[in-house]
């Protein structure tokens, strides 16, 4: 549910789970999903328009859901833009599709500050009242591998008496972002001084500069109050990546230092996407599906355990 161009749906193949259904209703995520997984029965549409007694006979029975309800409304991210309840209730979709078809375990992913909701407690308390025992962690994707610090809510939930488990964390180093930026040609690059750059954007390069000197390489990170001066060392993970242009590499060269926004590819090894396409869409829309998945290792690992326990 709320399927995206299918980040957890490639989590779920990794772990062993065959996706048998994918729900969205923006066209695009329809043509990635359907690029990445043709086997796959698509329905676009607004969930609460299903009839779900049709979807059933059509899609048969399932033991898991997966849901990442709509969350722009719920992120920080917005910043101070007014809120849609009415875009938040869309996860009581989750309990309407869990009534009908009754499946062992459900996941749901969100950001962290879903759990300011003044409905969240209702919507978990809905799910328990249909005998799931729920477990809420925050996992972070760079304990999983993942080139990236991304800090998500899961809502593990199985039916019956017995609770979920706890996820644990994988015994795995931090992957840094260096290897996912490509610092050859590949792409174009501009210099980072003419007469058309923005002030702020020359401003974060100079907090850069004064940490890393002149002969390093670093990360210029635009929107969202991280706290880090609007620049990161490429020797961390890579800050969130969202649904805008957040991030561009300076470098230096002889003819002084050039820079240029990290592009697709990059955006998509830092989700830890390895092997997913994404066709459709112009590369604003392809940022923008990137920022709104969920990273692939994390749900994998996630559904791994959650399916040990039965």
């Amino acid at each position: 549910m709320f399927a995206g161009g299918g980040g957890s749906s490639w989590g779920a193949k990794q772990a062993g789970v065959k996706v048998v259904a994918a729900f969205d209703l923006w066209h695009l995520a329809e043509k990635n999903h359907e690029a990445n997984f043709p086997d796959v029965r698509f329905y676009r549409d607004r969930l609460e328009n299903l009839d779900l007694k049709k979807v059933r006979k059509e899609v048969g029975r399932i033991d898991l859901i997966m849901a990442s309800p709509e969350c722009t409304n719920h992120s920080p991210a917005k910043g101070n833009k007014p809120r849609s309840e009415e875009s938040k209730d869309t996860a009581f979709q989750v309990t309407r599709f869990a009534e009908a078809f009754k499946p062992k375990w459900i996941v749901v992913e969100n950001v962290v500050n879903m759990r300011k909701w003044s409905r969240y407690k209702e919507f978990q308390g809905k799910l328990e009242a249909l005998g799931y025992k729920c477990t809420e962690q925050v996992l972070n994707a760079a304990d999983f591998g993942v080139a990236q610090s991304r800090r998500r809510l899961f809502l593990l939930c199985q039916r019956g008496k017995k609770a979920p488990l706890k996820t644990h964390k994988p015994d795995l180093p931090k992957v840094s972002v260096r290897p996912i930026v490509n610092m050859n040609g590949a792409y174009r690059w501009t210099p980072l001084n003419q007469p058309r750059r923005a002030k702020a954007t020359l401003e974060r390069a100079s907090r850069g500069f004064e940490k890393m000197g002149y002969n390093s390489a670093f990360l210029l990170v635009y929107y969202g109050s991280d706290g880090g001066g609007g620049w990161q060392r490429l020797s961390r993970p890579l800050r969130t990546i969202t649904t805008v242009d957040r991030f561009a590499i300076v470098k230096p060269t002889p003819q002084g230092h050039v820079m240029r926004m990290l592009q697709v590819p990059e955006l998509q090894q830092a989700m830890g996407m390895h092997g997913m396409c994404f066709e459709h869409g112009t590369r604003r829309d392809k940022i923008k599906m990137i920022g709104n998945a969920v990273c692939p290792p994390v749900m994998a690992t996630v559904l791994r355990e959650l399916t040990r326990n039965k």
